[in-house]
C-alpha cells in the first residue's frame, strides 16, 4: 500500500477503519443525511475507477463540475486512481473560460454534479466528450450514469499503480490578468504541503471539516479533501448556501478555514443580530467572555480548534474583532503552484502579517522585493506553457508575484502583486492594494480598484453597497471625498487620488468583471474605466479639485 498517493490513503483508512464515517452529505435532519464510510467510499471509487480505466486507459484529461458532495471526492479519486487527471471547473465559470478549458485540455470526460452554469458549458462542450451524472442529477443531453456504471462495474478495482510524482490534476488559475493558467499537480504537490501543516500545527486525529467554499479551489481541495485523507477526517458537506448556517452548527468542526468576506459577512450578521455596533459593544462591555462564547455557539465554532483566514488580505481590525469574541483567526500564504508555505501560528502571530514559513520552506525577497520560495511539494509548472513555468520557476525558486517585506523577527507582510504595480505620468511607481484597503473602510463601499498607468493622477472606481442606495447620492459623495481627502493626506503626491468613479454596476462573476474565487480582473475594470478614468485623472490634475463622477 503506497500511503504517498491519494488512493493509497483512500485504502489505508478503508482497511484501518472501515466502518468510521468519512463523507456525510447533510440534509434538514441527521435522519435525512447521506453517509459514506471509507469501505463504502473506497468500493465506489474503485468501481469507477475500473470503469474509467477499462473505456479510456490512463493519462487523459477528465474535468469534475459539481457543487461540494461526497461525489465530488469519490469522482476526483477515481479519475485520479485510474491514472488519469482531474480538471476541475467552477460551477460559475462563464461558458467562454470553460470552453478555453475544455479545449486547453483536450477533456476526454465529464463528471456533471449540480452546477449553475451546465446550459454555458454544455453549449461549448465538444459532441466526443463523454458526460457521466452524477447521483440524483439529470441532464437533457446524452449521458452515462454514475448508478449504472457502479452497478457494472461494482466489485471491479483498477490495474492502474499511482506513483508519487503521477500528474493527478489541472487546477487552472483565477486569471487576473488574462486565460488562466494549468497549474499541474502531482501526488506530491498536494500531500507534502499538507502533511507540513498537520505537522507543524499539531492538528488532532480524525478533525470534523465542513465543506462550503468550491472544490474547484485549490484552498478548499487541500484543506479539507487532501487534509481529510492525511488525517483520517470526518467531512461534513453544507446542502447550499442558504443552509450553511444550519449546516455549521450541526457539524461544530475542528478546523474551519474562511476567507475575508466569510467573516465580514458572520460579523455583519452578529452585528444585526445585536441591533447595530453599539449594542453589541455595549453587551461585549458588560460580559465580554460569555457574550462572545454564545456568539461563537449560534455560528458553530465553539469546537474549532484552529481559524485560518487566507485568499486575500484580512482587514487587521476585523481580525482583532473576532479576538475580542475569542476567536483567533490565523493568517496564511500560499498559492495554486505552491502551498502550505507560510502561515500564522496561533500562538505567534502578527496580525496584518501572513505569518512564517512552514517546515522546510525557505523565503527570499528579489532585488524588486518580490517573494521568492523554495520547498518540496511544489507543482512542476504550467500545463503547456513551458515559457510560464520558466518565468515561475528560476534555479529552483518560485517566484509567487507578491511583493513583500519581512520584519526584524521574520514575520512576512504581503504588500501588493507586482502586476498591480504601476507608474503615473510622473514616471513614479504607485502600490494599489494599501490605497485600495484604506478606501475600503469607507461604510459604503463595497469594492474598489485603483487606476492610473500613465495618468496625470490615480482614479478609484468604487462599487458602493446595497446599504448605500438608501442614503441620499450627496451624503455617500461627501462620506467618499472624506476618506479619499485622508487617504492623500497620507501618500506621496504621486499616488494620490484625484477622482473617484462611483460604478452603478455591482461587479460580479456574471459579468466577468470578477474571478470565480471573487477577484477582481483590473484589465477589465481597466477596459470598462479606463478611458473616462484617463479624462477624469486630467481634467482633476487641471482644476486642482477631487472630482466625483457616478457612472
Amino acid at each position: 500500500m503506497n500511503i504517498d498517493t491519494l488512493p493509497g490513503l483512500v485504502d489505508h483508512w478503508a482497511d484501518t477503519c472501515p466502518d468510521r464515517v468519512w463523507l456525510r452529505d447533510l440534509r434538514e435532519t441527521a435522519e435525512q443525511d447521506v453517509e459514506y464510510t471509507w469501505a463504502e467510499a473506497r468500493a465506489e471509487i474503485q468501481a469507477m475507477a475500473a470503469m474509467l480505466e477499462s473505456r479510456f486507459g490512463s493519462g487523459e484529461r477528465m474535468v469534475v463540475l459539481s457543487r461540494n458532495r461526497p461525489h465530488w471526492f469519490m469522482s476526483d479519486l477515481a479519475v485520479i486512481a485510474s491514472g488519469n487527471v482531474t480538471v476541475s471547473m467552477f460551477t460559475t465559470l462563464p461558458g467562454s473560460t470553460a470552453k478555453y478549458i475544455l479545449d486547453f485540455t483536450d477533456t476526454k470526460v465529464i463528471f456533471v454534479g449540480e452546477t449553475s452554469n451546465w446550459e454555458a458549458v454544455s453549449e461549448v462542450l465538444a459532441e466526443d466528450v463523454t458526460i457521466i451524472t452524477l447521483p440524483g442529477v439529470v441532464v437533457p443531453q446524452p449521458h452515462l450514469k454514475w448508478e449504472d456504471l457502479l452497478s457494472q462495474f461494482r466489485g471491479q478495482s483498477p490495474s492502474y499503480e499511482c506513483k508519487h510524482d503521477d500528474l493527478m490534476s489541472l487546477v487552472f488559475t483565477s486569471g487576473t490578468t488574462g486565460m488562466p493558467k494549468g497549474v499541474m499537480q502531482t501526488h506530491d504537490s498536494n500531500l507534502i504541503p499538507i502533511r507540513r501543516f498537520i505537522e507543524a500545527f499539531g492538528i488532532r486525529d480524525n478533525p470534523r471539516y465542513f465543506s462550503y467554499l468550491p472544490l474547484s479551489h485549490i484552498a478548499e481541495r487541500q484543506i479539507v479533501e487532501f487534509s481529510s485523507l492525511v488525517a483520517c477526517g470526518e467531512v461534513n458537506f453544507s446542502e447550499s448556501l442558504e443552509t450553511l448556517l444550519r449546516d455549521l452548527q450541526r457539524t461544530r468542526p475542528h478546523m474551519f478555514f474562511g476567507p475575508p468576506r466569510i467573516w465580514e459577512q458572520f460579523q455583519q450578521a452578529v452585528i444585526g443580530k445585536f441591533g447595530g455596533k453599539d449594542a453589541l459593544a455595549q453587551a461585549l462591555d458588560q460580559d465580554e467572555k460569555g457574550i462572545g462564547q454564545l456568539i461563537l455557539d449560534g455560528i458553530g465554532l465553539t469546537e474549532v480548534e484552529y481559524c485560518l483566514t487566507a485568499a486575500a488580505p484580512t482587514p487587521p481590525a476585523l481580525i482583532h474583532w473576532w479576538d475580542r469574541l475569542g476567536l483567533v483567526l490565523s493568517e496564511g500564504f500560499g498559492q495554486t503552484e505552491a502551498m502550505g508555505l507560510i502561515v500564522s501560528s496561533p500562538n505567534d502571530r502578527r496580525v496584518g502579517s501572513i505569518g512564517k514559513p512552514v517546515g522546510d520552506v525557505e523565503i527570499k525577497l528579489t532585488d524588486e522585493d518580490e517573494l521568492a520560495v523554495r520547498a518540496t511539494g511544489c507543482t512542476p509548472g504550467y500545463y503547456k506553457q513551458p515559457e510560464k513555468t520558466a518565468e515561475l520557476i528560476q534555479d529552483g525558486w518560485y517566484h509567487t508575484g507578491d511583493k513583500a517585506r519581512i520584519d526584524e523577527d521574520g514575520f512576512i507582510y504581503i504588500t501588493g502583486r507586482v502586476k498591480d504595480y504601476f507608474k503615473t505620468i510622473q514616471g513614479k511607481f504607485v502600490a494599489p492594494p494599501p490605497i485600495e484597503g484604506e478606501f475600503a473602510k469607507n461604510p459604503h463601499a463595497e469594492q474598489q480598484c485603483l487606476l492610473g498607468r500613465g495618468f496625470s493622477k490615480t482614479v478609484m472606481i468604487a462599487v458602493l453597497t446595497d446599504e448605500a442606495g438608501g442614503h441620499d447620492n450627496d451624503m455617500v459623495e461627501q462620506s467618499l471625498r472624506e476618506t479619499t481627502e485622508a487617504i492623500n493626506s497620507d501618500v506621496e503626491k504621486h499616488a494620490r487620488i484625484g477622482a473617484v468613479i462611483v460604478s452603478r454596476e455591482p461587479w460580479s462573476i456574471e459579468n466577468e468583471v470578477l474571478t470565480p474565487t471573487l477577484k477582481i480582473r483590473r484589465e477589465k475594470v481597466e477596459e470598462r474605466f479606463g478611458e473616462l478614468a484617463e479624462r477624469l485623472a486630467r481634467e482633476a490634475a487641471e482644476q486642482g479639485a477631487l472630482l466625483v463622477h457616478w457612472h
